[in-house]
Parts: structure tokens; sequence; C-alpha cells
């Protein structure tokens, strides 16, 4: 039996999971955590990480940037292996949470993105981008999501420069900004709007010719087989830092 703590318990995604948690065989709720303590459920929920009492072997991470990372570094020191599906850190805090992990000997898993079909774009970006180097992401998510571009358009962006065989054709401008954010020289643009859930397009063009990839997420039920997935498997891992859910499958 797997037993899991949520960070941001009372939000959307964190209501959803506990949800899926609950139905799932093998994986129990021990907590959770939530700044307002709301929540209609069976389990403890806490206001702050002082009040923790509870022990679980993972720590799901649905909060805001800021507080997922403070999240990480107490639940590190305190026995936990560490899933962080929230947005918004960079590389930087990536490596300092990593260090921390591997120096607790615990697991940590960051997730640009729990869909398979997106964790799929990503992989299919990455080999395209062997052959079209230049290419640009369209990113769009529904307007309460607080940061962008999203964890995931940014974790697209850095596969294609990696992948990349040749340097793009179009120079970096900085004076124009709706080219949007360059990010490792690849073009991010991020939309907000009401009705979308989350999708992305990752746009290759060469002489005389286009190629598409497009991922579509229409509910949060598309995030939920790689939420459980990471739950079960997280400590399997390698101790430290692993970026992607492409690690488990």
């Amino acid at each position: 039996m797997t037993t899991v703590f949520i960070g941001g318990v009372a939000g959307n995604m964190g209501q959803r999971v506990a949800k899926t948690i609950a139905a799932t065989d093998g994986v129990t709720i021990a907590g959770g955590l939530d700044i307002h303590g709301q929540s209609n459920s069976d389990f403890p929920v806490f206001t702050s990480v002082d009040q923790i009492n509870v022990q679980a072997d993972v720590w799901l991470d649905f909060t805001i940037a800021a507080a997922a990372k403070a999240n990480a570094n107490w639940a590190l020191q305190h026995g936990f292996d560490v899933v962080i599906g929230t947005s918004g850190l960079d590389n930087g805090e990536f490596n300092e949470l990593g260090q921390l992990a591997t120096k607790n000997h615990q697991h940590l898993l960051i997730v640009p993105n729990f869909a398979i079909s997106a964790v799929l774009m990503m992989q299919f970006a990455q080999k395209a981008a062997q052959y079209f180097p230049d290419a640009e992401v369209v990113e769009a998510h529904h307007a309460d999501k607080v940061d962008s571009p999203s964890g995931t358009a940014r974790a697209t962006a850095q596969l294609i420069s990696e992948a990349r065989q040749n340097s793009p054709i179009a120079p970096k401008e900085t004076d124009q900004p709706a080219r949007g954010e360059w990010i490792d020289d690849v073009p991010v643009h991020a939309l907000r709007l009401p009705g979308y859930v989350a999708q992305e397009e990752v746009l290759f063009g060469a002489a005389g010719e286009s190629l598409s990839i497009k991922q579509v997420s229409f509910d949060r039920s598309s995030f939920m087989q790689g939420v459980v997935l990471a739950a079960q498997k997280v400590g399997t891992l390698p101790e430290g830092l692993t970026v992607g859910l492409d690690a488990l499958l």
C-alpha cells in the first residue's frame, strides 16, 4: 500500500487527485495541506507544514511555485519522496531540491505534464527537431493558471533546443514582445482563456513544408493516470532528481 500526502488538496487539481486516489486500489491518502484548511474529506487537512503530524510515502504537490519549493524542502527532510506537479520552478530550484533529495536518500520527481499524450508530444517534438530546427511553441491554458509559459512548454522548448543538429535560422529578437518568450532560442507563446484546460502545439517550418504536433487535454481526467503512476512508482527511481513522467513509462 502506497500512502500519499497532497499539497494543495483543496485546489481544482488537488480535489481531482484526492478523488482519484480514493478510488484507486493500493493507494491511500494520509493527509493534505491547504492554507485555508478547507476540505470535505475523511483525512486530516493542515494549514501549514508545522502542523503536520502524519507520515506518508509520497508528497504530491499541486500548489504554486513558491509554496511547492518550500513544501518539497520540508517533505524531503521529513522522510517523504516528492512528486511536484506545480509549474513555475526553474532549473536552479530543481537542482537545489535534487541535491537535498540525494543528501537525504529520497526521490524527487518533477512532472511538467501528467498527461500521457503530452509526454508523447514532447518526445515527438524532440525527434522532429533533429530534422526541423526552426520551431515555435504555442500553449493555451485556463484563465486561472498563474504562470506562463507553462512548465510543459518550457520543457518542450528545452528538449527541442537539445535535439537540434543545426542552429535555427531565425535570430533571437529581444525587442519584439509579440514573438513570445525565448526559451533556449525557441519562441514560446502563452494563451490564457476561459474554456481551455491545457493544450500545446509545436510548429516546425522548413523550405516548402511544415509540421505541427498538437496535444489537447479536454479535462483534468487526462492527468490522473500519470498522477497515480507517479505516486506508485516514484520510489523506484534513482535517488535525487528526475524530471519528466517518461522516466516511469
